[in-house]
């Protein structure tokens, strides 16, 4: 054997699997079914907001619903930090199953709640606490999925691997606006308004039912396996033998300013993200004046191409690296927001136009997540760390990002939408500016 095929080995690590390529399937099939179910509420907000608030002031009553729907972030730094510290003691597969059946709950819940004409102030209260179960549950499937791919990956392909992470989140927001383009289409808006927009809701739970038997077929992470005997040694009174975050040459020094840094590094790409995925096609119905129907099928045909593209992305990640594709994202993101924006009108190809090329500029980012935030912290407390970072980041800028941007537009200043955006992607790049290149590394040595 010759020591180039060595060396590529040393760097391609382990060998993969049918195991492995068949639980990256299960753990993607379930991750776009949650995001399914957490995408559905944004898609039927302006529906939601009619029958569960108090229909007498729109406004207000959208308002609450986004507020609700940041609410429901705010709970995903808390399940992220919960269930991340669950996923670093029991495993990552637990995790993935219990978080799915929670979301399946919640979701059960949403679906048959009775309506603010019915039960008055409890309809919102029940909403509320619906959505933080949702959160609480999505925090740590966020966490525990972003880990559990890039462990299982191959060292050489841990971008193009771990950008399945995104492509869920994709997925399930393109199947939520299907579902609302195909509901709209077949049912008047008095119906949907009435009863159709609890459909997403039921279905979601029952195709849970599906990637739950798919999960429990799931092997569990290796590198997770070889901390937790590294462990039993060391408790055995071996010595220890594994290499700390802070050992490595380059990286920043303590688990803190790397979590700190990660808050900063997602900022940018979690606000452009839910200002395009999920707040665009409210803003075109509401603000501009387009039909509903039409808004749901321009965003999910530009989803569906920057699906397509997310692979590509963290293939090139695994070629050039990961910062310098980040480093495009922030550029492309402050350039675009603006005119991209005023493209928006009554006409549904200007907002295809537009989130395409939005869109395809978050993926970029997105794609690398998963890869990207595993290489920086170790084993031990890798599911836990990315819970609070990524969830806070998530919470705090992500989700809020809809609610932000209807009151903007609300008070006649809808260009500090795009001044948000830009001004977190410039966040952004000074958090990439502190961390490491990490591309390649092993991640049983972090």
């Amino acid at each position: 054997m010759t020591s180039q095929t060595l060396e590529d080995q040393k760097q391609q690590g382990r060998p993969v699997s049918a195991e492995h390529r068949r639980s990256m399937i299960a753990s993607s099939v379930g991750q776009i079914l949650e995001w399914y179910e957490w995408s559905a509420y944004a898609v039927f907000a302006p529906f939601i907001a009619g029958m569960m608030f108090n229909p007498e002031n729109p406004v207000s009553a959208l308002l609450a619903t986004f507020a609700v729907f940041a609410v429901g972030f705010l709970m995903r730094p808390l399940g992220g930090l919960v269930f991340g510290i669950v996923a670093d003691r029991r495993g990552r597969k637990f995790v993935l199953i219990t978080t799915m059946l929670s979301m399946a709950v919640a979701s059960v819940a949403i679906g048959v709640m009775p309506s603010y004409a019915q039960v008055g102030i409890w309809a919102s209260v029940g909403l509320l606490l619906a959505r933080m179960v949702q959160g609480f549950a999505h925090g740590g499937e966020s966490a525990t999925a972003n880990s559990y791919v890039a462990e299982i990956a191959p060292r050489h392909k841990r971008g193009q691997w771990g950008s399945v992470v995104f492509v869920a989140i994709f997925g399930g927001t393109i199947i939520a606006y299907s579902l609302g383009g195909a509901i709209t289409n077949v049912l008047h808006e008095g119906a949907v308004a009435a009863w159709g927009w609890r459909i997403p809701f039921l279905l979601g739970a029952v195709l849970a039912l599906v990637a739950l038997w798919l999960r429990r077929g799931m092997i569990e992470s290796e590198v997770f396996v070889e901390e937790a005997v590294e462990e039993q040694l060391q408790d055995d009174g071996e010595p220890a033998t594994r290499l700390t975050a802070a050992a490595i040459a380059g990286r920043p020094r303590g688990q803190l300013v790397s979590v700190l840094l990660l808050i900063g590094m997602v900022t940018g790409i979690t606000a452009a993200h839910y200002t395009w995925s999920s707040y665009v096609s409210t803003y075109a119905i509401v603000e501009r004046g387009m039909a509903t129907q039409s808004a749901y099928w321009a965003i999910v045909l530009a989803q569906i191409i920057a699906c397509i593209a997310l692979p590509f992305w963290g293939r090139l990640s695994d070629r050039v690296g990961r910062k310098p594709v980040l480093y495009g994202f922030t550029i492309a993101m402050a350039l675009a927001q603006f005119p991209l924006m005023s493209l928006i009108s009554d006409q549904a190809w200007m907002l295809f136009v537009a989130s395409t090329i939005a869109l395809l500029i978050v993926g970029a980012a997105g794609a690398l997540l998963s890869s990207y935030m595993s290489e920086i912290f170790p084993t031990a407390t890798r599911t836990r760390n990315i819970g609070i970072a990524y969830g806070f980041s998530v919470a705090v800028f992500g989700g809020s990002a809809p609610y932000l941007n209807q009151l903007f537009n609300s008070m006649d200043v809808g260009w500090l939408s795009s001044v948000y955006v830009i001004v977190l992607c410039g966040v952004t790049f000074l958090a990439l500016t502190r961390l490491p290149e990490t591309r390649g590394i092993d991640l049983s040595k972090v």
